[in-house]
Formats: C-alpha cells, sequence, structure tokens
C-alpha cells in the first residue's frame, strides 16, 4: 500500500504515520503538510531519517501539486488529517478555518477523484453533531443530524458534506470517522492537555473556561490510529464510523489530575471566560465500530493521561520551541 497522509506533521497525523511505520514497514508513506503554527516537522525528523516516510511541503487546497503527489508516487490510499482545528482560533479568524477545512478537502477530494485511489479516508470529529446537556442520557449516533455551533465545528461539517458529496456523485471510495478529543504525546500545547501540563511545568496559571463541568470524552491518540486501521482494512465504502472511549472527564478534572501528577498546588489553576459557542459536552455512540469492526479502546484513561503527562515533562525540548507560537489568548475574546 502506498498512503499519502495529510496533516501528517500535526498531532494525530503524525502519531498516526508513526504507528503505520510501525505496523505495515513494508507500505511507503507520504506526508504532506503546509506546516502552519501548529505543524511540527522535527516531530518526524526521526521517520524520515529512517526513510519510513517522505517529506513534502505543500497545501491540500494545491489540486494541482495533489494530483501530481498521487502519480508520481502511485498513492493507493489517501488519509486526511489536514484541517485547522483550534476552536478557539475559529473565533478570531474564522475564514482560515474555511479555506483549510471546505476547500482544501473538496479539492483533495477532486484530484482523489480525477487521478483514482483505492481508498481515501477523512478524519472528522463529533463535534459536527452540535452538543448535549450535561444531565443528558443522549448520545451521538451516526445518523444524528448535523448541528455545528462554532467556525471549527461547522467547517469540519462542510469537508464531512464534501467527501460524502463526492462518494455519492463521483463514486470516490470513501470512509470517514467522527471521534472524540484525543490526547497522546506530540500534541501542540495549545490543546488542553498540553497547555496544562506545559503551564503547570513552569508554574503558570491554568486557564478555565467559566463553565468548569462542561465535559468531553477522551480517547488515547494510539486508539484512534488503531481504529482507522480497521476502517482502511473492513470498513465499508460510503459509511461513517464514530471513534468513542465512553470516558467522559470535565476541565476540571483534567487539571486537577496534571496539577497532582506534577505535584503542583491546585491554586494554580485560574477562572477565565468562557469562549463564544462553548459546547456542553460530546458523548459519541460506537457501537458501530466496535460491532461491526471489532474495534475497543484499549488505553485506561488515567494511566494513559499519567503517561501522557510523564511525556511531556520528560520531552520539554519537543515543546518549548512551539511556546508563544499560537496566536490565541484564552479568555480574551472580541465582541
Amino acid at each position: 500500500m502506498r498512503l499519502l497522509i495529510t496533516g501528517g506533521a500535526g498531532f494525530i497525523g503524525s502519531n498516526f504515520a508513526n504507528f503505520w511505520s510501525k505496523a505495515h514497514p513494508d507500505d511507503e508513506l507520504i506526508v504532506l503538510d503546509v506546516l502552519t503554527y501548529a505543524g511540527n516537522r522535527a516531530t518526524l525528523a526521526p521517520l524520515e531519517r529512517s526513510g519510513a516516510v517522505r517529506f513534502v511541503r505543500g497545501d491540500i487546497g494545491n489540486q494541482e501539486l495533489i494530483e501530481h503527489l498521487l502519480e508520481s508516487y502511485g498513492i493507493t490510499t489517501i488519509v486526511n488529517f489536514a484541517a485547522e482545528s483550534h476552536n478557539s482560533l475559529a473565533i478570531l479568524d474564522p475564514a482560515r478555518f474555511y479555506r483549510t477545512n471546505v476547500l482544501g478537502t473538496q479539492a483533495l477530494a477532486e484530484a482523489a477523484h480525477r487521478v483514482g485511489v483505492e481508498r481515501f479516508h477523512h478524519i472528522s470529529t463529533c463535534e459536527v453533531y452540535g452538543d448535549l446537556a450535561l444531565d443528558s442520557d443522549d448520545s451521538f449516533k451516526e445518523t444524528t443530524p448535523y448541528q455545528p455551533r462554532t467556525p471549527y465545528n461547522a467547517s469540519k461539517a462542510g469537508s464531512d458534506h464534501v467527501v460524502r458529496s463526492y462518494v455519492e456523485t463521483f463514486n470516490l471510495p470513501a470512509t470517514i470517522t467522527n471521534c472524540c478529543n484525543n490526547y497522546g504525546p506530540y500534541q501542540f500545547p495549545e490543546k488542553v492537555i498540553p497547555l496544562f501540563v506545559s503551564r503547570a511545568i513552569d508554574d503558570q496559571p491554568l486557564p478555565l473556561y467559566a463553565s468548569t463541568e462542561n465535559r468531553r470524552e477522551w480517547l488515547h491518540v494510539d486508539d484512534h490510529c488503531r481504529a482507522i486501521e480497521l476502517v482502511l482494512q473492513r470498513g465499508v465504502v460510503g459509511e461513517t464510523y464514530n471513534v468513542g472511549s465512553a470516558r467522559e472527564a470535565s476541565i476540571m478534572e483534567i487539571a486537577d489530575a496534571v496539577l497532582a501528577n506534577l505535584e503542583r498546588p491546585e491554586s494554580l489553576k485560574l477562572i477565565v471566560a468562557d469562549r463564544p459557542g462553548h459546547d456542553r459536552r460530546y458523548l459519541l455512540d460506537s457501537t458501530k465500530i466496535r460491532t461491526e469492526l471489532g474495534w475497543e479502546p484499549t488505553v485506561n484513561f488515567e494511566e494513559g493521561l499519567a503517561e501522557t503527562v510523564n511525556w511531556y515533562r520528560d520531552n520539554e525540548s519537543w515543546w518549548r520551541p512551539l511556546i508563544g507560537r499560537s496566536p490565541v489568548i484564552e479568555g480574551q475574546w472580541r465582541g
């Protein structure tokens, strides 16, 4: 198999490249990334040195480039991680999210259609479904209507619709996964867990949104990679699969766990204003991927979170150069 991994210098994409190179050492991996502020080619350095991946700097919106890569490398499979993904930044600069997530996905799908690939797999999010009340017994199914509430969520919903339209109109052999919040190593330190860890290590305040009981469903990135592998191997073209752990945690629980693991005081917690459109709760019903493909999460959340905290503590040389790159200061929103 010859894979094009788009957004492969980002958090989930780079973990997937590492996972796939170990699980399928005979496959050829091409990583494409435009290297925005959140992309970090250093994450891929060991894979590049070993020859496990080839890196190309470029934008998924550049259809001509994509077609050239697909043809010149004989790509059989595209796994699309490329996306602007920080909800807070989408409030400050929504246009960049629609350009990359909607128009970029369309250009990528069009190139895949024109050249012809065996599989196009698109990574999406639970956030396209909207949010749930904190006391709700509901969860999002693959058939749940989309009700995105923020520019980021809407842009990802748009990208999903693009992919589905190419399946129905052009017979693009595509699949989609909608995943819950991921955590693990190599995540850019604007996202909540590495943000909290990096700030706690430096004895700086941890910004918690005022709605501290809002909850997210958390999945270790390794379990996400395994789910994608199963969908590529056994998933049905045209189908969508929710990938969820069923393990929820509030922002307060995350902060407390990080501080406890690093033996830092609770006084570092700082309450800041909620971002506009702050969703209350996401929870996926992942029955379909569990029953049809046999997937189950394997990483216990408490153990996985402790290992993740330790990874950032032991790998300051990876994240310290990234501090200050994010254009967002949490809690400071324009009117």
